[in-house]
C-alpha cells in the first residue's frame, strides 16, 4: 500500500521532531545542567530539579510535534529579550509587620455623599446616615464636630447613633487626657515628650468645641497649665503652632488675659512667623481693642512676613 505525499511528510515531521527533542534532552541533561550546577552549592538538588524539568519539556515536544518545540523556543527568546532583568527588591519587606495600604477610592459611593450639615438641612435621612457611616469608618478624632451636628437631626436613629459614638469618643478622650496628664506630672525624665503629646492631643479635640461650656473651660485651663509647665523648661522647643493653639483655645473661652500672654510669647519666640500677627489680630478683634488691632495690622503690612489668602482678605477689608 502506497503512502500519500501528505502521510510521508507527516512521518518525516514526526521523525525530525523526535530527533530534535532527543538532542534537546541529551544536551540539557549532560551539558547545560552540569555547567549550571558547578556554579551552585547544592548540586544534587539542582540536578534533580532541572533534569526533571527538561524531561517534562521533552515529553511535551514529543506529544505536540512542532508546536511544542516552537512554544519553548519563542518562550526562551522572549525571556532573553524582554523579561530578563534584575528585580529591585529593596522596598519589598518579607515579614509580618503591618503596613498601611493605599486603597482606590469608591467613586460610586463618594458621588452620593453630601456633608452632614446639608443632610440635616434638607432632612435627608438616607444621606445623613451615609455621611455618618463614612465619618465613623474614617478618622473620627477630626470629625467630632460633624458627629455632634447629627444630634439635632430629626432622624432619631441617626441622632441616637451619633450620641453613642460621640459619648464613646469623648469618654476615651477624658481617660487618655487624665492618663497622659498624670504621666506628665510624675515622669520628669520624659516630661517634654508627654507635654508635647498632650498639647497636640488636647488641641485636636478641643478646637472642635464638642464639650459643654463648663467642661470645655476646664480642659482648656488644663491645656494652659500643661503649656505653662512645658514653657518653663522647654520654651526653646515650642513651635509657633503650639503657641497658636494655646492662644486660640484660650480665646475661644474668652480668657483674654492668658491668651494675650501667649500671643506675646509667640511674638517674642517666633517674631517672623505669620501666627505671631494673626493670633493678636484675632485676640484684639474679639476683645474689641480697636487701637491694638489696627496697630498690629499696620505692623504686619510693614513686615516681610509671607501672608496667606485669609490674612490678605482681612487686610483688604480693614485697610
Amino acid at each position: 500500500m502506497m503512502l500519500t505525499y501528505e502521510e510521508n511528510l507527516f512521518r518525516i515531521l514526526l521523525i525530525i521532531n523526535l530527533v530534535v527533542a532527543v538532542l534537546y534532552l541529551l544536551a540539557a541533561v549532560f551539558i547545560v545542567v552540569p555547567v549550571r550546577a558547578r556554579k551552585k552549592k547544592d548540586e544534587e538538588e539542582i540536578l534533580r530539579d532541572k533534569r526533571g524539568a527538561y524531561v517534562l519539556r521533552f515529553v511535551v515536544m514529543v506529544l505536540c510535534p512542532a508546536v511544542g518545540i516552537l512554544f519553548f523556543f519563542v518562550s526562551h527568546v522572549l525571556y532573553l529579550t524582554i523579561f530578563r532583568f534584575q528585580v529591585n527588591l529593596e522596598d519589598v519587606v518579607f515579614g509580618k509587620e503591618r503596613v498601611r495600604t493605599q486603597q482606590k477610592a469608591d467613586e460610586d459611593r463618594e458621588r452620593n455623599v453630601i456633608p452632614v450639615e446639608e443632610a440635616i438641612a434638607v432632612n435627608d435621612k438616607k444621606s445623613l446616615r451615609m455621611a455618618m457611616m463614612n465619618i465613623i469608618r474614617g478618622e473620627m478624632e477630626d470629625s467630632l464636630s460633624s458627629i455632634a451636628l447629627a444630634l439635632d437631626a430629626e432622624d432619631s436613629e441617626a441622632a441616637h447613633y451619633a450620641a453613642a459614638v460621640l459619648s464613646s469618643k469623648l469618654n476615651e478622650f477624658r481617660m487618655n487626657v487624665q492618663k497622659i496628664y498624670g504621666q506628665f506630672k510624675e515622669d520628669s525624665k520624659n516630661q517634654a515628650e508627654y507635654g508635647e503629646m498632650l498639647l497636640e492631643y488636647m488641641n485636636s479635640v478641643l478646637r472642635q468645641n464638642v464639650f459643654t461650656q463648663l467642661e470645655q473651660n476646664r480642659f482648656v485651663k488644663m491645656m494652659d497649665e500643661v503649656a505653662e509647665a512645658y514653657y518653663e523648661k522647654y520654651a526653646f522647643a515650642m513651635t509657633e503652632q503650639q503657641y497658636e493653639n494655646v492662644c486660640l483655645r484660650l480665646l475661644e473661652i474668652r480668657d483674654f488675659e492668658n491668651s494675650e500672654k501667649w500671643c506675646q510669647r509667640l511674638s517674642a519666640q517666633h517674631p517672623d512667623q505669620l501666627p505671631a500677627y494673626t493670633c493678636k489680630l484675632k485676640l484684639y478683634f474679639t476683645a474689641k481693642n480697636r487701637e491694638a488691632f489696627f496697630g498690629t495690622l499696620d505692623a504686619l503690612k510693614r513686615s516681610d512676613v509671607v501672608i496667606n489668602r485669609e490674612t490678605l482678605d482681612m487686610i483688604r477689608i480693614f485697610s
